[in-house]
């Protein structure tokens, strides 16, 4: 009891002291449950997405896989429903952010600040045109420190996002209980 007391003392005396750092302790545990069925659709259509990509790369001369591609294949089937695993979301981020990242390496190269500005930049517009999506942000990154030029944008780029869309919406809507998109616009 006097232990109890004590902690809820500190805690207290955290929480008005410090309320930055007391934001910082999180509460509850995980909401995410454990579905059988939903790791093995994640299992197959990352598999084939991730698979078909570099096959593609070993029967032509354009490098179709990327790094953001596999973060997407977790969004697409693994969370199907959520608003950043939209077709839109999908596409429209990584050639919105592509597209920045490109800007900002030929205006000035891929010095540290200006790679920081290009991911800083990239999250703004995504949020400002609602096309956000998480793997999106790694593209200036990947253009930057990879010294590519224009032609990224369409090859991986749209064309890679348009694959993993298409199979988004193979896989996904073979199960009875999804519908893959929620929306498109």
């Amino acid at each position: 009891m006097n232990g109890q007391r004590l902690t809820n003392q500190a805690e207290k005396y955290t929480a008005l002291s410090f309320p930055f750092i007391s934001k910082m302790k999180g509460e509850g545990v995980s909401p995410l449950k454990v579905d059988v069925k939903d790791a093995m659709t994640g299992l197959i259509g990352g598999f084939l997405t991730i698979s078909a990509l570099g096959i593609l790369t070993g029967v032509t001369s354009t490098a179709w896989l990327m790094a953001p591609f596999g973060a997407s294949c977790v969004l697409v089937f693994g969370a199907w429903n959520a608003p950043l695993s939209q077709p839109r979301n999908v596409i429209g981020g990584h050639m919105i952010s592509s597209f920045v990242g490109l800007a900002m390496y030929h205006l000035f190269g891929n010095e540290a600040w200006a790679v920081g500005l290009a991911v800083g930049l990239a999250i703004a517009v995504l949020m400002l045109t609602k096309t956000t999506h998480p793997p999106a942000g790694a593209n200036p990154l990947v253009i930057m420190m990879g010294d590519y030029n224009w032609s990224f944008l369409f090859s991986p780029v749209l064309i890679g996002s348009l694959i993993v869309v298409g199979f988004a919406l193979l896989i996904n809507n073979l199960r009875r209980d999804r519908i893959y998109p929620t929306f498109w616009i």
